[in-house]
């Protein structure tokens, strides 16, 4: 048996097949120890042309699988969880990667089994997700490890109190939008500037991506390497006195808590 028995996805979205493979190509597991269920034909048939099993029952999904991702619509997960519930064991990991629901509404649903949830973002679909993870009362040190190993072959997973997850879904979770609304600023900009669209685009999205690897790879504060490229009297630092009447910084800060108080509401409802 792979070391992390059968994994199992409700749910076969793109997020889903991402991780599918992720921990595939990862060499975490193979396809053939996936078993996987959705309600379109369209979803169970990449995961069968990967070579994964298929099935049209969610109960099926959980007696085949030692780890259980649930990768369905957050409006769904207490009815998928209830439904299988009776099926249910001691030895099932179940994984939640549905924004917005609780533990507490995860144990409410599949009753007192081995819990974690998961806060991924959309770039695990390039295999660069900052994740966060937090663990339900019962889910042990070994659930913890193996859910980080088989994040990690899809970008980071860090693991925080469930307090912490709506700042995480403010930050991380919906931090890729504001990225994007960036690089089209930035590339909107170029064109203004004279360039033409292609080739603005393409030099504002591999300037964020190069100025995020200096930030890991050099472990220097942002606001180091940000000293680093503005020269006295500069075109950069004339840049950045725009940014600052703009209150740039303040108006990203805002985005983030606006984005982590909505994810606190609607854990609540």
């Amino acid at each position: 048996m792979p070391e992390f028995g059968k994994i199992g996805f409700i749910g076969a979205g793109q997020m889903a097949e991402a991780l599918a493979r992720g921990f595939s190509n990862g060499k975490m597991i193979k396809f053939e120890d996936v078993v996987a269920t959705d309600p379109t034909e369209a979803r169970m048939k990449v995961f069968k042309d990967l070579g994964a099993q298929t099935v049209t029952d969610n109960k099926q999904v959980v007696e085949k699988a030692d780890v259980i991702f649930i990768a369905v619509k957050p409006q769904y997960v207490g009815v998928v969880l209830k439904e299988v519930r009776s099926s249910l064991k001691d030895n099932h990991t179940i994984v939640s990667i549905a924004a917005g629901v609780t533990l507490a509404q995860l144990k409410e649903a599949a009753g007192d089994v081995r819990l974690v949830r998961v806060m991924p973002n959309t770039p695990c679909l390039v295999g660069e997700t900052a994740s966060a993870m937090c663990l339900g009362p019962k889910a042990t040190d070994k659930d913890a490890e193996m859910v980080r190993k088989l994040f990690s072959t899809v970008g980071q997973c860090i693991q925080v109190d469930e307090s912490l997850l709506s700042a995480v879904t403010g930050l991380s979770g919906s931090g890729p939008a504001y990225v994007f609304l960036m690089i089209e600023a930035l590339s909107d900009g170029g064109v203004r500037a004279g360039l033409p669209r292609d080739i603005a685009q393409a030099l504002a999205a591999q300037t964020v991506l190069g100025s995020a690897k200096m930030v890991t790879e050099t472990g220097k504060h942002p606001g180091q390497l940000k000293d680093m490229v503005t020269s006295p009297a500069g075109t950069t630092i004339a840049g950045v006195h725009e940014l600052e009447k703009g209150a740039f910084r303040s108006t990203v800060m805002n985005a983030v808590i606006a984005a982590a108080n909505r994810a606190n509401e609607l854990s609540k409802q």
